[in-house]
């Protein structure tokens, strides 16, 4: 499978009325060249959780449950774990497997719980983060999207 350069755009509580309480967004985009990456951007899709009725969705800026399921749906669609329509997967559908599961918990301590109420985050990023933390810990069997990295350009991580 070819890389496709894409970018995660979390946006909390965008959309209502004020002092109405809004899901966070959580959107996929495709990047245009330009001055800035952010002025031209098409979204591909809308990653939506599953199970945000019954726990509240996705969130940022803090370690809890909603950055755990931001990080699951984030790190599902840039590893390509499963279709579009999975990324947005509640946690009891996240592969239950402990190195995925460290995976997703480390990715929220070091990026998403760090984040502000909107971020941006390239998925060149995530994938040269992730396969950092596989080949730190020496586990040496990648998930295919890992194994052959885009190379580094100017400008771009």
């Amino acid at each position: 499978m070819a890389y496709e350069d894409r970018t995660y755009h979390g946006i909390q509580g965008a959309g209502g009325e004020e002092g109405q309480w809004q899901p966070a967004r959580l959107l996929v985009e495709k990047p245009e060249d330009g001055p800035t990456r952010r002025e031209n951007v098409t979204v591909l899709r809308e990653l939506r959780a599953k199970d945000e009725d019954e726990l509240g969705g996705y969130g940022w800026g803090y370690n809890g449950g909603g950055t755990t399921r931001a990080a699951a749906a984030v790190l599902a669609d840039a590893l390509d774990l499963g279709t579009p329509e999975k990324a947005g997967l509640s946690m009891s559908e996240w592969p239950q497997d402990g190195t995925l599961i460290a995976l997703r918990e480390d990715f929220c301590i070091d990026f998403l719980s760090q984040f502000c109420d909107e971020w941006r985050l390239g998925r060149a990023a995530v994938l040269r983060w992730a396969r950092g933390w596989y080949l730190q810990r020496g586990i040496t069997e990648l998930p295919a999207a890992l194994r052959n990295l885009p190379p580094l350009m100017d400008g771009n991580i």
